[in-house]
């Protein structure tokens, strides 16, 4: 091992280990109606702005929030006088920081800094009105007004979607993707392109499954729709109004490579709400199928439709697919819940036997109200699909904390390899790849690459910043009943990921070990919620059970025994309830 070998590993470790440290998760339920702490506030203020404010500043702007409430008292112009302290405090901080400047330097970190210290000012004053939360329930119950606010992720929005308490609302369907969603999509579009062919020998993948989703295009306002139209060659085209009113094919000479054909996966409220969307790039898809003097090699979309209707197959150019009209959910996260399922090829299975409904207003004569089960259209996409794409729209909620990203995409994933042919070097069907987006990831620079990861590196980043994080866990054990559900409803999912994508033997082994292993952690755990601990030990003896897991024989048998005490607990509990 040579010295540079050895220091790129250093320099590589340190890196992950810097991001691991810097990596966001949640400190606990929200109470409705409850003040945040000081702490909170400054965890919040140091996620928002990271370097570009100080721990003092921090410091003294929450502090001067206090003094602000403390002086007004009894009195109606608190804001006004926060705004007079935050002022002045500004005033010192530059002519603190002017000295040694020029008179230009100084007038720009000046004006810098004041924007900096206004806007977290307004943060803190924006946060500390979450006791509003309870006045609008209870005027909301009475049938009263509550005041509209855009819906969307603090990190993301800032104050726009502050303070919370009010009768949040989401955005105009005819104005996406924005122009920063267009502008993001492209970005994650050409750097998964870039990842496909790095790791394929310079092939460029024929079919890209991408997610679109209702909440996640709302937050982000159609970042996924964008890259979808990426990948394909497309753009949205706008009238005089702003609305857009087509998507438009790009020309081979202009795009540069070949058109990849996009299996567009809608969740029931994407669906629902966005059928504008739907009906548009239904069109777009149908004119790219029969998209004249495109080669074939240049047209995966033209490609696969010729190969559809040479079989005699209908509607060879319908892309957009869900679940059965008026229906929801891949019913996937159920069957894992339950624990009744065969083999891993039967989650993908069920996923799409539950997605085979084709939508666009070539459907069924009524839009989106009428879809049209094409199973063989979409085993084709499912056999051609070479990567999946997922984006996560928030900070709150990732791969690991709820049940649908495995029940969907995941899923989707185990589908498309269910008709892979066998990898001799494994004897196991050919992987297909996942690229996620973390849509409150990377700068605003259209020359800054965004981060688009595979899914195994995003699940290991996750387990560990969150799931096998003793500070995660002691937050959520604190938290009672409701945090030992989040822990067991985690232990779920890592259960569903693992029989759907890769899932790290070590994050098995540390999960057992901080949260059935560890004596005093077991014994808040069933005494908070016997019925989340009992499904910690389940999991885990499913996931060794069914070979997700590697583990020794002494470790398995301390599961069983506790199993047997946590299922004596909880009839002991029943049956106290039944005297």
């Amino acid at each position: 091992l040579s010295d540079e070998t050895f220091d790129a590993w250093v320099a590589d470790v340190t890196e992950y280990l810097s991001e691991l440290q810097d990596r966001l998760f949640s400190s606990g339920l929200h109470t409705l109606g409850g003040l945040p702490t000081d702490d909170e506030l400054a965890s919040y203020l140091d996620a928002y702005f990271g370097d570009k404010l100080s721990q003092a500043d921090r410091e003294k702007v929450i502090s001067a929030f206090h003094t602000a409430s403390s002086q007004q008292q009894g009195k109606s112009n608190l804001f006004s006088s926060f705004v007079d302290w935050l002022s002045n405090f500004a005033s010192e901080f530059t002519n603190d920081f002017a000295l040694g400047k020029s008179t230009n330097d100084n007038n720009e970190e000046s004006d810098s800094s004041m924007q900096l210290l206004n806007e977290a000012s307004d943060i803190v004053s924006l946060l500390s009105r979450n006791t509003e939360e309870l006045d609008s329930v209870m005027t909301a119950l009475n049938g009263g007004y509550v005041p509209p606010k855009p819906g969307g992720d603090l990190l993301r929005d800032g104050t726009s979607v502050l303070p919370t308490g009010r009768n949040i609302h989401a955005l105009d369907p005819y104005r996406m993707p924005s122009a920063g969603a267009w502008a993001r999509g492209q970005r994650a579009a050409k750097e998964i392109i870039r990842q496909h062919r790095e790791a394929n020998n310079g092939k460029y993948p024929e079919t890209c499954a991408v997610t679109l989703w209702g909440l996640d295009c709302i937050k982000t306002r159609g970042e996924s729709i964008a890259i979808a139209l990426s990948l394909v060659g497309a753009k949205p085209v706008k009238e005089g109004t702003g609305r857009v009113v087509r998507f438009d094919l790009v020309p081979l000479e202009e795009l540069g490579r070949p058109r990849i054909d996009v299996l567009a996966s809608l969740s029931g409220i994407f669906r629902d709400s966005f059928a504008n969307v739907v009906d548009l790039l239904d069109d777009m898809f149908e004119r790219a199928a029969i998209a004249a003097d495109e080669p074939e090699d240049m047209n995966f979309i033209k490609k696969h439709a010729t190969e559809l209707i040479a079989d005699g197959v209908e509607r060879p150019a319908a892309r957009l697919f869900s679940n059965p009209p008026g229906d929801y959910g891949s019913m996937v996260n159920e069957i894992v819940g339950t624990g009744e399922w065969e083999d891993e090829s039967s989650l993908g299975e069920t996923w799409k036997g539950r997605n085979v409904y084709s939508y666009g207003r070539s459907e069924g004569g009524g839009g989106v109200k009428s879809g049209t089960a094409r199973p063989q259209v979409l085993d084709k996409l499912l056999a051609t699909t070479d990567r999946v794409v997922q984006e996560i729209d928030s900070v709150e909620y990732g791969l690991t904390d709820i049940q649908e990203y495995y029940a969907n995409t995941g899923a989707l994933k185990k589908a498309a390899e269910n008709r892979k042919p066998i990898d001799e070097t494994t004897g196991k069907r050919t992987k297909v790849s996942m690229s996620v987006i973390e849509a409150f990831g990377g700068g605003s620079s259209d020359k800054e690459a965004l981060p688009v990861r595979d899914v195994e590196d995003v699940l290991r980043l996750e387990y560990r910043s969150k799931l096998l994080n003793p500070k995660w866990r002691d937050a959520m054990i604190a938290q009672g009943s409701g945090g030992a559900y989040e822990v067991s409803q985690r232990m779920t999912a890592m259960v569903g990921w693992a029989a759907t994508t890769d899932v790290d033997n070590f994050v098995f082994d540390e999960a057992a070990e901080r949260y059935a292993l560890d004596e005093d952690v077991a014994k808040k755990l069933q005494k908070s919620n016997p019925e989340a601990f009992k499904n910690v030990v389940r999991r885990l003896l499913e996931a060794a059970g069914r070979g997700m897991w590697n583990t020794d024989e002494e470790t398995l048998e301390k599961l069983r025994n506790l199993y047997a005490d946590a299922d004596d607990l909880i009839e002991q509990v029943g049956a106290s309830f039944n005297r």
